[in-house]
């Protein structure tokens, strides 16, 4: 019998034809109803999908056998909410996550070198630097000069540009703000350096379209960084017809290593890319667009998010509705008439009230075919929370959102309305269904801090101890389930993924601890040794 060791390097040279059977697993799965079963025997069959599961002691099928030793196994993970080409592009570009103060980004960017025209690049955040306030142009000129720069901040929310990237775009004080977005200005009147939603693309237009070659390169950086973390799996919250054009062609060249369900951004998106209607599952289920994103608001942390009362820390601001609440209607209806998801961020109370008004305005047997989806659902309304489950709206959260933003969004919001704010264990109770996700790259793509911080609700540092608003905590099971049945659920997909039972692709990881066992704080420490999709590795820990 061939060890698991033996098997990594000389997996991708198996007989296509053979049957595998992986055994000396402490393997995990859900059934179908979504309990948690044990396995100690994985039988993949010639065509890449589960043939069977058998407990320990049992006997043992003909094939190829393949000691695990002894690890645990567990379904790929699927992130139900992500930015494939952004995270690539972010690794490729400069990286401000996990700066800790103005001056330790300024250091950052000092030390990168473009090689383009513009300095490029994202995840900054004014709260972990306790500035009080957002950047400046002219503390970003004096980290990189007279070289354009348009940064996004870590929600994608708001940029960061010097005076560079201002002057070409034009914006004086006499710059109007756009419709759903807000240049940010000084006592006079002038433009300081950060743009809010829509005013994004005043500079973003000017900045040269990158080349077939680097997106290229960040998609094939993105994939490889989602194997390395266990993601088998991820719907991508918002791409255009080049996006759509470069997924297919990795499909074609089969350098697709991980099952993409797309959302087209828009209905000038959808109309682009699937005149037809839907777009479903490939032949080897790797890829589908059957669903459209939209924007309703903002985000709390450049005080985007659609508020219905003034943010606590922040008078006379209250967000910035992306759309009029008609023409949000009259794009969700219209979309779903055509037989696509809709999936629509909302974070604020507004925006969330608004959006499941809109869900209310499609037939229920639309509703209930289409699976339509409240992307984030981050502070709610007490008398909204229901309606999730009335109308069979999808809640696809993000887990480390409430343990990154708890200290900024106390202050945003205060304390009343954060009583529907990160509510998971309210959705669950009251009948919704959940999918899991991360939003990367604004949090980290790794699926095993989404479960640490959806049961623990603390950080990785172990904040604030118990967990903040411990009482919304999921079980591990309830978290497991978010990101596999749960977030195959939301992308149409639960028949073909989302647990290792027979019929299912054979989407696994090899982790180095047992998640089930070990205490939760640790859970994000969980490490990947391998990930597998239809039975063939696609990463192996060096």
């Amino acid at each position: 019998m061939k060890t698991f060791a033996t098997m990594l390097l000389l997996g991708a040279a198996m007989p296509a034809g053979a049957q595998t059977v992986y055994t000396n697993a402490n393997g995990y799965t859900l059934d179908e109803a979504g309990a948690l079963q044990r396995f100690a025997t994985l039988v993949v069959g010639r065509d890449g999908k589960v043939a069977a599961t058998l407990p320990a002691g049992a006997e043992l099928p003909r094939g190829k056998k393949i000691d695990v030793g002894g690890k645990t196994l567990l379904p790929g993970l699927i992130d139900a909410h992500g930015h494939v080409m952004s995270l690539g592009e972010l690794a490729l570009r400069v990286d401000l996550n996990g700066t800790g103060s103005l001056a330790e980004a300024q250091a950052r960017l000092k030390a990168y070198r473009s090689s383009g025209g513009w300095v490029l690049g994202g995840g900054w955040n004014q709260e972990r630097w306790n500035l009080g306030r957002f950047p400046t142009a002219a503390e970003l000129d004096v980290a990189i000069g007279d070289k354009p720069a348009y940064l996004t901040r870590v929600d994608g929310h708001a940029a960061w540009v010097n005076a560079r990237a201002l002057a070409l775009s034009g914006i004086t004080r006499d710059t109007p703000d756009p419709a759903g977005g807000r240049i940010e200005r000084d006592a006079q009147g002038n433009a300081t350096g950060v743009l809010v939603d829509a005013a994004m693309k005043l500079v973003r237009d000017k900045i040269p379209a990158p080349t077939v070659k680097e997106q290229d390169a960040a998609l094939a950086k993105a994939l490889e960084i989602m194997a390395s973390v266990g993601m088998t799996g991820a719907h991508d919250a918002g791409m255009g017809p080049a996006d759509w054009a470069r997924y297919q062609r990795f499909l074609k060249r089969r350098k697709l290593t991980a099952r993409i369900y797309a959302m087209a951004r828009g209905p000038d998106a959808v109309a682009a890319i699937a005149p037809k209607g839907p777009i479903g599952w490939d032949s080897k289920d790797m890829l589908a667009m059957q669903a459209m994103k939209l924007q309703a608001d903002g985000a709390l942390g450049s005080r985007g998010a659609w508020m219905r009362a003034d943010y606590s820390d922040k008078p006379g601001e209250k967000g910035l509705p992306f759309y009029e609440e008609g023409l949000l209607r009259r794009m969700i209806i219209d979309t779903s008439a055509k037989g696509f998801q809709v999936n629509v961020h909302a974070i604020g109370d507004a925006a969330n009230g608004a959006v499941l008004a809109a869900f209310a305005s499609v037939p229920a047997e639309q509703r209930g075919a289409l699976r339509h989806r409240n992307e984030h659902a981050q502070i709610v309304s007490l008398d909204d929370l229901p309606r999730f489950t009335r109308l069979g709206i999808i809640a696809s959260i993000q887990p480390t959102h409430a343990t990154s933003d708890k200290g900024m969004a106390e202050a945003r919001v205060g304390e009343l309305r954060l009583q529907g704010g990160y509510a998971w264990k309210t959705l669950i109770d009251s009948g919704t269904k959940i999918a899991g996700g991360s939003d990367f790259p604004v949090e980290p793509p790794n699926p095993f801090y989404g479960l640490h911080a959806a049961v623990t609700r603390m950080d990785r540092n172990g904040a604030p101890p118990g967990g903040w608003r411990a009482r919304e905590a999921l079980t591990m099971v309830q978290a497991f389930h978010s990101f596999t049945l749960g977030a195959a659920y939301a992308g149409h997909a639960e028949s073909k993924v989302g647990s290792l039972t027979p019929g299912k692709w054979a989407d696994f990881i090899i982790v180095d601890r047992d998640p089930f066992v070990e205490p939760a704080a640790g859970l994000w420490r969980t490490g990947i040794e391998s990930t597998w999709v239809a039975g063939k590795p696609v990463f192996r820990k060096k």
